[in-house]
């Protein structure tokens, strides 16, 4: 089978598309027959091995741990394993599998069934592998963290990347009245997927005396939290999720103090799979209430190109890789 690997950090260039064995499920393991993946702004991280702290998160120091990449899938199912007891050979499926070794880039990926949900009815392949990592950190902010309730006025910076367009979604499902974040060439794009208002980044800051929030989910992190916060009212909440790595490290050690000083609660996202909140995110989606945006579609030996283009950090909603 065809799948991309790397066996050193460094730049995209460092993605190999090779052949290897064709993995065999034993267990409680399903081979799924990818159709489609879809790329995360913590593959270049990866790829590139930095910040350097990722190196002793067990992403391997000097050389990859893991030769193998990408997180989100969707697919059929070609073979099961004896104790497989929720899918049979041609369910089709998606699933994240950042939290069982990764290895979505590639023609076939042996995972335990407890990773993967059967896909949305009403999407494609490519749309669904959209889905799983973008979306599950959008519920797990919405839901888990901001506590967002029907009324709140809930602020979304990065409205228009891969977890911001899903944010936006299922902020309004919660019934919160919704502002999105963006640049002038995706206010449109946001508008489309259900934001009341819309805030140009480039012709306006958030932070400089104008509406206040109830909840702010940060999907993009690139100013301090202490100035965000100023957003807020008092006894709002702030959920730091995505953005720049060191932006994000730094709310991790000050957010605690500007808790302490501001009378605002400052929180950091920690998501991890898990198939039941993919059967919510999949009646969502059926039930019309959520809709995969998707940017570009690159084929799998075009993966060096895919990565260098997220690694740019202006994609608008998900990127795709064709398998």
């Amino acid at each position: 089978m065809k799948a991309a690997v790397r066996h050193v950090f460094g730049a995209p260039e460092v993605l190999e598309v090779e052949d290897l064995p064709k993995p065999v499920p034993t267990g409680d393991e399903v081979l799924v027959r990818v159709r489609a993946a879809s790329g995360n702004p913590a593959d270049w991280h990866v790829v590139r091995g930095s910040p350097l702290l990722m190196r002793f998160m067990g992403f391997g120091v000097f050389r990859p741990k893991s030769a193998k990449l990408g997180a989100d899938i969707a697919g059929e199912v070609e073979a099961v394993g004896e104790r497989v007891k929720r899918f049979a050979v041609g369910d089709a499926v998606f699933g994240d599998l950042s939290g069982c070794g990764f290895g979505g880039f590639a023609e076939y990926v042996c995972v335990p069934e407890s990773v993967l949900a059967p896909k949305p009815s009403n999407l494609t392949f490519e749309q669904a592998a959209a889905v799983p990592l973008a979306a599950l950190t959008a519920l797990h902010a919405i839901r888990d963290e901001a506590h967002v309730q029907p009324g709140h006025k809930v602020l979304i910076t990065g409205a228009s990347g891969g977890v911001g367009t899903f944010a936006v979604q299922l902020a309004k499902a919660f019934g919160a009245e919704v502002t999105g974040v963006c640049s002038t060439k995706n206010v449109e794009l946001v508008r489309s997927i259900g934001a009341d208002h819309v805030i140009d980044y480039t012709r306006e800051d958030f932070t400089a005396g104008g509406p206040r929030f109830d909840r702010i989910v940060d999907t993009a992190a690139f100013r301090p939290v202490w100035e965000s916060v100023r957003a807020l009212v008092p006894g709002g909440t702030y959920v730091a999720v995505g953005g720049e790595v060191w932006r994000i490290f730094q709310t991790m050690l000050v957010g605690w103090w500007v808790s302490q000083l501001t009378k605002r609660s400052v929180r950091s996202l920690s998501s991890k799979p898990n198939t039941e909140d993919l059967g919510i995110l999949k009646n969502l989606i059926e039930a019309g209430k959520i809709v995969p945006v998707i940017d570009r579609r690159y084929p799998l030996r075009e993966i060096a190109n895919a990565i260098r283009y997220i690694e740019l950090g202006h994609a608008h909603g998900k990127v795709i890789i064709t398998v």
